[in-house]
């Protein structure tokens, strides 16, 4: 039996079909005519579609836990691409062949359903796998070669160079200090072989008596202050330090890889940190989001049987027991930091706080969280106002000054707004 696979006999509306049709002529037509805003408009619904529900498990061009997605549309028909992303066990349990195919060689993993996807929600985000992040890929590697070029063309200097400055004008002042003593030897000797008073004998071979010096008033006050002044730098740094914890990385129940799976695998932090648009806090991941995938992913190696670590979560849910993970990031009670103000409101991204945590084996607290570091922040960012109602009042008030808006303009330097 064929199957038809071409766009048009799928039932849309107008404005859909001309977006695809649109999209049929490839991303040429996207560079050429940069005024078809509906194909960008439907390619950015279906990114925000995609990394929502699919890249927990998929890649546009390479395989993940699941299949590479790019050019699903050529091989299989629209609808019955559709109908296995709403819900994939009913059409593998109905015995399509192509969904069998594709449970049996990616181990019988149960993809989840999507059946609150509306049809428009699913034509975008086929849109989105089909043409989407080629321009932009192509976009990022030009500016990377842009800054890089800048960089090397700039005239500032790299910190290691300036340790190496330094390390050789030491070097010249011992050097210059060598050769004045060489030649305070030669001028003596060569006095001396002259005929001289014994005044002038005496001076030129005097001889300085350093014990003499050690035991003046004035070595001894400079001694005594300079031995004050360290103490009391000492005491005051380790006073500043006081609730300080950075670089705070303590174990784990389970030895979690933020590396492994916000980097690798290039999971959002949303997906495990429920809370982080919500509300004050980001949530700690229960067990139970944790089996949402390792309910199939058993062993990250590849290996027979359950990995130790990945048993423990199992562990956690036969025995209706929570994980007991360890607090990395900790505030004093009487500070109020609010995520979804943060991340929601503001478009702070995590890595602002967090430090590279995708790079993170062992996760480590990045940054001081000190209300230094907090007010530096509040005195230099800009307030993200585009696209952003919460903003508008404030941005037409503040339309008359020639600085950009910025978080102090708005609070961000009240007491109130961090401490109750």
């Amino acid at each position: 039996m064929s199957i038809n696979r071409s766009l048009s006999s799928v039932p849309m509306k107008i404005s859909t079909l001309v977006m695809l049709l649109f999209l049929s002529l490839g991303t040429q037509v996207f560079a050429a005519h940069p005024d078809v805003s509906d194909a960008e408009e439907a390619i950015a619904a279906g990114k925000s579609i995609f990394n929502a529900n699919c890249r927990t498990c998929h890649r546009l061009d390479q395989k993940n836990v699941g299949p590479a997605l790019r050019g699903v549309t050529d091989r299989h028909s629209i609808d019955w691409t559709k109908r296995f992303i709403k819900n994939s066990q009913a059409l593998i349990a109905s015995g399509d062949a192509e969904a069998v195919a594709i449970y049996n060689e990616y181990n019988q993993l149960a993809m989840p359903a999507h059946e609150f996807l509306s049809d428009d929600d699913l034509l975008n985000l086929l849109a989105y796998i089909e043409y989407g992040d080629k321009a932009d890929a192509s976009a990022s590697a030009a500016d990377g070669e842009s800054v890089e070029g800048g960089a090397a063309g700039g005239s500032g200097v790299p910190s290691e160079y300036l340790t190496i400055i330094l390390g050789v004008l030491v070097l010249v002042l011992i050097l210059i200090l060598v050769v004045l003593g060489l030649i305070i030897s030669i001028l003596t000797k060569y006095l001396n072989s002259q005929k001289l008073d014994e005044d002038d004998e005496v001076f030129i071979n005097q001889k300085y008596d350093f014990a003499k010096v050690f035991r003046s008033d004035a070595f001894i006050i400079i001694v005594t202050t300079i031995v004050i002044a360290l103490v009391a730098k000492t005491a005051i740094d380790e006073l500043y330090t006081i609730g300080v914890q950075q670089g705070y990385a303590p174990k784990q129940p389970i030895a979690f890889s933020h590396e492994l799976h916000a980097g690798q695998y290039e999971m959002q932090c949303q997906y495990c940190h429920t809370g982080v648009e919500l509300g004050k806090s980001a949530n700690i991941p229960s067990a139970n989001i944790c089996m949402n995938c390792h309910m199939h992913i058993q062993n990250v190696d590849g290996k027979d049987g359950i990995s130790p670590e990945i048993q423990k979560i199992y562990n956690a849910v036969d025995n209706d027991q929570p994980i007991e993970w360890v607090r990395v990031h900790n505030l004093p009670d009487l500070s109020y930091f609010n995520h979804a103000q943060h991340v929601a409101v503001g478009g702070v991204e995590c890595q602002t706080c967090h430090g590279p945590i995708e790079e993170m084996e062992v996760v480590y607290q990045h940054s001081s969280l000190t209300m230094g570091w907090c007010i530096d922040c509040h005195r230099q960012t800009n307030i993200r106002s585009e696209k952003n109602e919460y903003y508008d009042k404030l941005v037409q008030l503040h339309s008359d000054s020639k600085q950009p808006l910025k978080v102090k303009d708005i609070g961000g330097l009240e007491c109130a707004k961090c401490h109750y």
